[in-house]
């Protein structure tokens, strides 16, 4: 059903252009654009029980004229309401057509979030009903859909309800008694629903159905490219070496019990018949990256080359010199690392791409610019990723398929609960680094609401002037509509007029070139930046020992994961370290679920604790993960989905092993394509 949406009523050039910067190039891709959430037109509310932050329909009377004012470049429209309860304020904003429209006397429902502005509430910028048209949407869920700049929600809706009319039925491809037996809703039923469900009944259901699809076709995905690994004899066979116990022996610090265990486990699977697949999974800070070295150094003294990809330049770099220090103090002079990035000038490329080919250089570490074509490897016999959930399979493969597949050793700091990191990695045998380092001072938390913010901003200042560094974490890059929320670049203009100018603020955000981003990441880490506002691309950062505070604006809007992870960031050094986590939201549940942060900086612990919490009406809430980023399902709040999916595939490919029986025609339709477009986006 590849169409192109050109064949579509209003869809020319410049409509398919727009579509394509949201990753929809034909209709099938259309319908899997799913909402990102849902606008719930309920009962309207009295005034007097209205609340700050919250989005409702009032049912009033204008009881004031309209009244216009030019503030800067903006036209400010405002009136008063009223019901039999109390009296508002409303303004809009840019709405001139309003003044005729909105007359004293005259009878809406107004559906807008209220706000407090001079200590009293008003309604801002609500959209305006008869109260018949208000009538006629009662009870409905409008689908609210990401956005680029020049594509309405409108046009959106417009074009499903098109192809959604046209559309012949799709084939199901799940057999009766999987859908019995999961209670999964029909395929047919779950795509209109999706979009634009009647109830929130009917979304859930079709909300569960395309969730599980979703985990089985990534759970047949990961089983293929199991059988590959699993057929693969070790090509590079290895013994044990002199060196690396030398080094573990004389390195300034012990490795825990855990590390130990890890790096048997890794010598293990190098010296082995077959090849090697493991996932190494440790919290931030556990101390993975000395085995990856000490891999890397078995695999070179055994003849062979070893690479180490990371997801940033500046990672890769602070590796290399690591490496070179490690090999410096060691006096290990087998060893030739080169560091292959894709800032390099393209003179410095060909003369690494020289040095790898003749083997020269034997310890290769660098960003994505390791797989592109030009580089010829020599005899590669291990191939490790830094933060797995970045690298994509297509990447991973690529540097499998020159000449005979090297071991694989993948590095995770997301803490997954073993059950689903079993699922989830179902090509790889899993590692734990369950202990942290001793001499690592624990982090202190603490979660405060926005009036602390004043005592927030002196403390960081006391930490500055003794030396130290602090990252500010914001949700979002820059203002948006319909989302409450702290963003970096007008975060980044306020703390320039709260702090004094000697102490030097940068902004640090995903739309930045990537040049742009290695130039402030390197700064920081050099100290000469003090405060780092940033979204969360700096959770595969950088390691800066100095940086000793972080404050993350919104905590309620990130995944208890990912606040884990980001908080890694700090407590890298020596010097105690902090994280403020402050809550724009004082709800009860947000509360509790940041609580279990302020507990613990176990991050296993804290996935285990979130996955406790987190109920099936969480339903966009917050992406846990940070890793997977699927579509729809989420590894933590979907869990049980996620086992439901898992079971199911087992069943299916131990009757039909290929997948070449007619009843699973469409499923293996379906997962060729997914293997092809999807699996690539999350990045396995």
């Amino acid at each position: 059903m590849s169409t192109s949406l050109r064949t579509l009523k209003g869809v020319g050039e410049k409509t398919e252009k727009l579509f394509a910067k949201i990753g929809v190039t034909d209709m099938e891709s259309l319908l899997s654009y799913y909402p990102r959430n849902y606008d719930a037109y309920e009962e309207p509310v009295e005034i007097r029980s209205l609340e700050e932050g919250a989005v409702v329909a009032i049912s009033v009377a204008v009881i004031t004229g309209v009244y216009v004012n030019q503030v800067r470049n903006l036209q400010v429209i405002t009136t008063t309401v009223a019901d039999l309860t109390g009296k508002i304020s409303v303004t809009w904003f840019n709405a001139p057509y309003l003044r005729s429209a909105v007359r004293k006397g005259s009878r809406f429902v107004l559906r807008g979030r209220v706000v407090r502005k001079q200590g009293k509430l008003q309604m801002e910028h609500p959209e305006i009903f008869t109260p018949a048209a208000y009538e006629e949407i009662l009870h409905s869920l409008q689908p609210i859909y990401g956005l680029t700049a020049g594509l309405s929600n409108k046009t959106i809706v417009k074009l499903i309800h098109q192809v959604l009319d046209e559309q012949k039925l799709q084939a199901e491809y799940l057999a009766d008694e999987y859908k019995e037996r999961y209670h999964l809703a029909d395929r047919n039923f779950a795509i209109p629903a999706i979009h634009f469900p009647k109830n929130m009944q009917e979304l859930l259901a079709a909300r569960r159905r395309l969730v599980f699809d979703e985990f089985l076709l990534f759970i047949l995905a990961v089983q293929s490219l199991k059988e590959k690994t699993e057929e693969a004899p070790n090509a590079f066979p290895m013994h044990p070496v002199w060196t690396t116990e030398q080094i573990i022996e004389s390195l300034p610090y012990d490795l825990t019990k855990a590390q130990l265990n890890v790096w048997h486990e890794i010598e293990r699977d190098l010296s082995g018949q077959a090849l090697m697949s493991r996932l190494v999974q440790g919290d931030v800070g556990s101390g993975k990256t000395i085995l990856a070295f000490l891999a890397m150094i078995m695999t070179v003294e055994n003849g062979y080359q070893a690479v180490l990809m990371a997801p940033t330049e500046v990672l890769a770099r602070q590796h290399f010199q690591a490496m070179e220090k490690l090999l410096q103090e060691q006096n290990i002079d087998f060893g030739h690392p080169v560091l292959l990035t894709g800032s390099d000038t393209a003179k410095e490329k060909r003369e690494k791409y020289a040095l790898i080919a003749s083997k020269e250089a034997n310890l290769v570490i660098g960003t994505h610019a390791l797989i592109q074509e030009k580089v010829q490897y020599n005899n590669l016999g291990l191939v490790i990723t830094d933060e797995q959930h970045r690298f994509g399979v297509k990447q991973r493969e690529a540097l499998t398929t020159m000449g005979n597949p090297p071991n694989v050793l993948v590095m995770s700091a997301t803490p997954i609960p073993r059950t689903l990191a079993i699922i989830i990695y179902g090509d790889l045998d899993i590692s734990v680094i369950d202990e942290l380092p001793a001499q690592r001072l624990p982090i202190k938390n603490c979660v405060v609401d926005t009036s602390y913010r004043p005592k927030a901003y002196s403390f960081m200042e006391k930490q500055i002037r003794q030396g130290r560094q602090v990252y500010v974490i914001c949700p979002m890059v820059e203002e948006s509509e319909g989302m409450d929320g702290e963003n970096v670049l007008d975060y980044t203009l306020k703390l320039r007029n709260v702090f004094s100018p000697d102490i030097k603020i940068a902004s640090l955000h995903g739309k930045m070139k990537a040049k742009e981003k290695n130039v402030i990441m390197e700064a920081f880490a050099a100290g000469e930046i003090q405060i780092l506002v940033s979204t969360t691309v700096v959770e595969v950062g950088v390691n800066v020992p100095n940086a000793t505070v972080m404050m993350v604006e919104n905590a309620e809007r990130f995944g208890l994961a990912q606040l884990h992870q980001l908080r890694g960031r700090v407590g890298r050094g020596e010097y105690q370290s902090y994280c403020i986590f402050m809550q724009g939201n004082g709800a009860k549940e947000i509360s509790k679920r940041l609580q279990i942060l302020n507990k613990s900086n176990d991050g296993f612990y804290i996935a285990g604790e979130d996955l406790k919490l987190r109920g099936p009406g969480d339903l966009f809430g917050i992406r846990q993960s940070g890793l997977l980023e699927f579509k729809l399902g989420d590894i933590y709040q979907d869990a049980d989905i996620l086992k439901a999916a898992s079971e199911t595939a087992s069943e299916i490919l131990s009757l039909d092993a290929d997948l070449s029986l007619p009843q699973n025609e469409e499923l293996q339709r379906r997962l060729s394509a997914y293997m092809k477009e999807d699996l690539q986006n999350l990045g396995l």
